[in-house]
This record gives structure tokens, C-alpha cells and sequence, in this order.
């Protein structure tokens, strides 16, 4: 059996940690050809694949000034590529990447499965938007990453073919003790609310002995890291609030971390929530449009927050800092939880779909 996987690249983002992934377990099964296409504007190799994948790529750089005309040779490049592997089954990730695949591969006779990555009802713009309601339903069946992702697909009509699987999330071997630290991780972009969380931390009662523990780096060519170090020092938090910066190892922050903090309202599936209850932290979230609650059991194994109500989240996380067997109960239910998203059982899971009518 040949399968291709189409991705714009395999670079250090999480749906690229997550094809990776994907891949290597892919790789373990017998009998199996595996080829990777990459096609965006980087095409860069940073993860870790198994020596028996294929990667296809073109030779030349795409040139964001010629955009419309490497747009159509990646379009082309792809068609071509897929035609000469002549492949059993495609797997295609990302919102716009799925349009341009499927695009690319429209008329060829090879089944292509594809899979959004971010929040379901995401607005990618006009041309976009009716490429993806055009295409979509030419797919061969969509994988959604929560059960809010599917109900979105299904009333758009994207798709009738569609399978619930969410992301891999890797076992977490703590072995150090847990400190009085709230972490919090994820890109530095608006609607992560790293903001509204300092001034949060700056309400709370008692929290002497506790400290804030953001990671994560500037995106999108925002200075938001600087936003936050003005913010800190204007409050006075020097001292108890710590600006980590992007780490490309998360698991210790994470070990010594006895809460984590999601203030999220844009999210597909949020690796790093999923990270954190595998660690055994106490989570609390915000309940957005899709993700958490997939996730998190509120009362069970974190607290589920109605976006936006902070006055409740303050609360809440008040009341985690103050409970040492709240917290023991949260972060045992959330190492039980993550043991559905283990690699093996999501990788399976993706392979069983892609392949159950060969």
C-alpha cells in the first residue's frame, strides 16, 4: 500500500508535530510505502521522520512577489508528484493547504482525506471560504479534530464522510515536585489573552508565594512579548511573573507546574491544554467554540469556563491555589483522560480511516 501525506511543511508548529507523529507510526506498519509532499513556501524539514519516508518538495523557492504564479507551480507540482507515486490514499492537513490539494488532485482517481487544524468555523476569507465549501465535499472523507468541528462540517454540508479523532497527545513521566506556579503556554497572539491573564494574577488573594509562568513566543510579526514586559512592570509583578519566551522543550515547565491556565478563545484542538492534563496539572480553561471541552470535564478533571466570564475564572483559580486535594483529584482525572489521545490510539485511529475502503 502507498500513502501520501500533503503538508505545506514539516516545521516545529503542532500540526506539524502532529503529521510527524502521524508518519512514524504510519512507518511501523508492514508493507507500507510512505511519501510526503511538501509544497508551501517554506517546505522546511524539522521534525523527525522514519528513513523509509519519501519527501517530495520542489527545487525551486517560492517567491512570495510572484505569489499567484508559484501558487499555480505548487498546484501543478503537486498534481504531478501525486500522479507519478500513484498513491493508495492521501492524508491533507490545514484549512487553505486542503483547497490547494484538492485543486491540485481534482479529476485524478486517488482518495484524499482531509483534516482542519484550527477553529471550525474559522473565517479564511472569501476566496477561501467558497473554495473550501466547493471542494471540501469532493474529499473522500474529513477528519474532524472535536465533535463541534463535525457539527460545523455536517451544517455546512463539507462533508458526509467525517471521523472524530483527536491530536496525539505524548505520555508526560513527571518526575520532579511541583511548585507554586501557574503556567500558562501558547504563541503570543491576541486571542491566547496572555494580557487579561497578568492583570488576572494581579487580582488575586494570598498569591504571595505563587508565580505566573508564561511561555511562548512572539507570531504573526507581533510584538506582544514587549506588550507583556510593559504590562508586568506598570503592575509591579517583576518579581512573580515570568516572561519565558518560546522554549522548544515544554515537558519540565509543565512537570513543575501545579496549575495551568487557558485563556484561549480561538483553538482547533489545543495541544498544549491536552500537555498539561497529561502532566498531571490542574487545568483551568476557557470553554471556546471547540477544544476544551473535548478535553476537560468540568468539576471532574479542570474547571470549564463560559468565555469570557473572568470574574468566574478568578474564582476558580483562586480556589485551585488554595486546594491541595481539588488539585490532586484534577490531575489524576487528567492523566486518565489524555490516555485516549496516546499516539498509538490517535495514529491508529487516523490510519484506520484513511485506509477502510482499500
Amino acid at each position: 500500500m502507498i500513502i501520501i501525506c500533503i503538508i505545506h511543511s514539516l516545521g516545529i508548529g503542532g500540526m506539524e508535530r502532529v503529521m510527524a507523529i502521524l508518519l512514524r507510526h504510519f512507518a511501523q506498519e508492514e508493507e507500507i510505502e510512505i511519501h510526503v509532499v511538501l509544497y508551501g513556501r517554506k517546505r522546511e524539514v524539522l521534525q523527525t521522520i522514519p528513513n523509509p519516508v519519501k519527501v517530495h518538495k520542489p527545487t525551486w523557492a517560492f517567491n512570495n512577489k510572484k505569489r499567484t504564479w508559484h501558487t499555480l507551480k505548487s498546484i501543478a507540482f503537486v498534481r504531478r508528484t501525486v500522479k507519478a507515486i500513484q498513491p493508495d490514499t492521501i492524508l491533507s492537513f490545514g484549512e487553505m493547504w486542503n483547497n490547494l490539494a484538492l485543486l491540485a488532485l481534482i479529476g485524478l482517481p486517488y482518495p484524499i482525506f482531509i483534516s482542519d487544524r484550527s477553529k471550525p468555523n474559522k473565517d479564511l476569507g472569501w476566496l477561501q471560504n467558497r473554495l473550501r465549501d466547493r471542494l471540501y465535499p469532493r474529499a473522500a472523507g474529513y477528519i474532524a479534530q472535536t465533535e463541534k468541528a463535525k457539527d460545523v462540517a455536517l451544517q455546512k454540508s463539507w462533508n458526509t464522510n467525517i471521523r472524530v479523532v483527536g491530536n496525539p497527545i505524548p505520555a508526560m513521566d513527571c518526575q520532579q515536585e511541583q511548585e507554586n506556579i501557574i503556567l500558562s503556554v501558547g504563541r503570543l497572539i491576541p486571542t491566547k489573552n496572555s494580557d487579561r491573564l497578568i492583570q488576572l494574577f494581579s487580582r488575586l488573594e494570598n498569591a504571595e508565594d505563587w508565580k505566573l509562568c508564561i511561555v511562548g513566543g512572539d507570531a504573526k510579526q507581533m510584538n506582544i512579548s514587549q506588550q507583556l514586559a510593559r504590562q508586568v512592570e506598570s503592575l509591579g509583578l517583576e518579581d512573580c511573573v515570568i516572561l519565558e519566551g518560546a522554549q522548544r522543550n515544554v515537558k519540565p515547565y509543565y512537570c513543575c507546574s501545579k496549575i495551568f491556565a487557558f485563556m484561549s478563545t480561538s483553538e482547533g484542538f489545543p495541544n498544549v491544554l491536552g500537555e498539561a492534563m497529561a502532566a498531571g496539572c490542574a487545568c483551568i480553561a476557557y470553554d471556546c467554540v471547540a477544544g476544551p471541552s473535548d478535553m476537560i470535564d468540568d468539576g471532574i478533571n479542570g474547571f470549564l469556563i463560559p468565555e469570557g466570564n473572568e470574574k468566574l475564572y478568578l474564582k476558580k483559580l483562586q480556589l485551585l491555589m488554595k486546594d491541595f486535594d481539588l488539585r490532586s483529584k484534577f490531575g489524576k482525572a487528567a492523566r486518565k483522560k489524555m490516555k485516549q489521545f496516546e499516539a498509538s490510539e490517535i495514529a491508529g485511529q487516523f490510519y484506520e480511516f484513511i485506509t477502510e475502503r482499500l
